[in-house]
């Protein structure tokens, strides 16, 4: 039975919302990792694990509870190759899935910034989550549940 996880600590309020609605409705269990506790509604497919605080230890403990198929929603793109390493899937809160076929490039792209942060050059970064962020995350993850 396919599990969701979520790298909780930097998810959007409004992402974590839809995947509140996606438990129930799907009665699919739906786990946030975080190292702090979050707000959450009752439901008995929606479970929080409070991890110690530390550089990706949730992303480490998600990666060790992963099992084959199941889904991951991660900005993160190293935790989504190692998901996808493992066998499972993962889409980004902007509602990219990430695949055998993209992760590559994004690994390599991301280390790109990296590389450029790291000389001085200002990269600018991601800009906030906006209303249509939020509609591709709903859509590639309905997608996602139809298809699985």
């Amino acid at each position: 039975m396919m599990q969701i996880w979520v790298d909780a600590d930097g998810c959007p309020k409004a992402i974590k919302d839809i995947l509140f609605r996606v438990a129930n409705r799907t009665e699919i269990l739906t786990t946030l990792v975080a190292n702090q506790t979050l707000a959450m509604p009752p439901s008995r497919f929606i479970k929080m694990l409070r991890v110690q605080s530390g550089y990706d230890v949730a992303d480490n403990e998600i990666v060790k509870r992963l099992s084959r198929g199941d889904l991951v929603i991660t900005g993160d793109i190293p935790l989504a190759n190692d998901v996808i390493e493992k066998g499972g899937h993962a889409i980004n809160p902007r509602g990219e899935l990430y695949t055998l076929e993209n992760i590559k490039e994004r690994l390599n792209m991301r280390d790109f910034m990296d590389n450029l942060r790291s000389s001085g050059i200002h990269t600018g970064g991601y800009a906030p989550q906006n209303s249509q962020d939020v509609q591709a995350f709903a859509n590639q993850l309905d997608n996602f549940l139809a298809h699985r």
